[in-house]
């Protein structure tokens, strides 16, 4: 049997990984700034993290969530901690798709309309309702699901008040920085106004943190630092450091019902266990202090390349945006360099998206080997 082909791979087979680094089956070392898309949250192979899951599969296994499991109030609590929404309520899911998938359900149940709006370029997965508010044309979405989706210009205020004005409209959902778009920031003033419309319209404000939350931008989500406060919050990605969890943080506005979501595995022990000890170490060694200061650090390391058109990042969730396409160079930086990173839908951007307890040396050495790809 052949596998599905429908990724584009890099040629590497890692076989080996601690820290920031992997090591392939020919054991050549690589710097890993890329992370699975952000999923790499505290390094590979954390030994708080391994312990933590190790314990459990001793202890009961893997175990899904027909009944209590105590380690998701345990998680509940640590998370609210944390984020700062320790009044907000947590549904356990597997994936930023699904997360994003039974947002977007909790906010037709609760306004009982249909429409929502998103935004170009933006991408909220691929289950059917998130594939339908995903901007992206080589994906056709199911015909019923693109009918309710309003697309609009990104940081268009004057298109969003219109949108309200002519429409039933359930939620708005954006991403806390656009990822596959490009590393594109939503601006503060267009995030309150998405808040005070949704207020006004009675309609469900998502903010969708799948890859931008978790402590990579320096605060816990990207959305804190436009001091907004949406009705749902969905994350996925760095949250369980490679174990694949998800959830969403709900408003206590919006109240449960029995059999109103559901999942299988969601919220199941490993996860819990993958979770917390994320979460443990972030609080433990100040990861989110970390990615703000080693983002700030590399972001001005690069400010004097002329070739580099413009940098966006907070945190570090970085895009490096060149004044040619950047395929070539990332490349070059993998099989040259033996430094993974990742391109994104803009062509000219490259995406740096590290552990979030990476160092100055790492950092170092992707800005020379940077530097010299693009003034080869």
């Amino acid at each position: 049997m052949k596998l599905f082909d429908v990724y584009s791979l890099f040629d590497l087979e890692p076989v080996k990984a601690k820290g920031y680094y992997l090591w392939d089956n020919k054991e050549v070392k690589y710097l890993d700034l890329y992370g699975g898309h952000a999923v790499i949250s505290i390094g590979h192979s954390h030994p708080h993290y391994v312990k933590r899951i190790s314990d459990q599969l001793n202890n009961i296994g893997f175990y899904s969530n027909s009944v209590k499991i105590p380690a998701q109030q345990e998680l509940a609590e640590l998370l609210g901690e944390m984020s700062g929404y320790d009044e907000y309520q947590l549904f356990l899911c597997n994936s930023g798709a699904e997360a994003n998938e039974n947002a977007l359900k909790l906010a037709s149940f609760h306004t009982k309309k249909k429409k929502v709006i998103a935004f170009s370029k933006a991408f909220h997965g691929r289950t059917s309702a998130a594939v339908a508010a995903t901007d992206n044309k080589s994906i056709v979405a199911p015909i019923n699901e693109t009918e309710n989706i309003l697309f609009l210009d990104f940081n268009d205020e004057t298109a969003l008040e219109k949108a309200f004005k002519e429409n039933e409209i359930a939620a708005v959902i954006i991403e806390g920085i656009q990822g596959v778009g490009g590393i594109r920031i939503p601006t503060t003033q267009f995030l309150q106004k998405i808040e005070s419309l949704c207020e006004k319209h009675q309609a469900v404000f998502i903010a969708d943190e799948i890859q931008s939350g978790y402590g990579r931008t320096g605060k816990f989500f990207a959305h804190q630092f436009a001091d907004v406060q949406p009705d749902l919050i969905t994350m996925a990605k760095g949250m369980g450091n490679g174990f694949p969890v998800a959830g969403v943080l709900i408003s206590p506005k919006i109240q449960p019902k029995k059999g109103m979501l559901g999942t299988t595995f969601g919220g199941n022990y490993l996860a819990c266990a993958a979770s917390l000890a994320v979460l443990e170490v972030m609080k433990e060694e100040s990861l989110i202090e970390n990615a703000q200061k080693k983002g700030d650090y590399l972001v001005d390391q690069l400010q004097d390349i002329p070739q580099i058109a413009e940098i966006r990042n907070l945190g570090l969730m970085i895009g490096i945006e060149l004044d040619r396409p950047c395929a070539e160079i990332r490349n070059n930086l993998l099989t040259k360099h033996h430094i993974l990173t990742v391109n994104s839908s803009d062509k000219n951007t490259l995406r740096v998206l590290p552990a979030l307890n990476v160092g100055t040396k790492e950092i170092d050495q992707f800005i020379q080997a940077l530097k010299s790809e693009i003034n080869a």
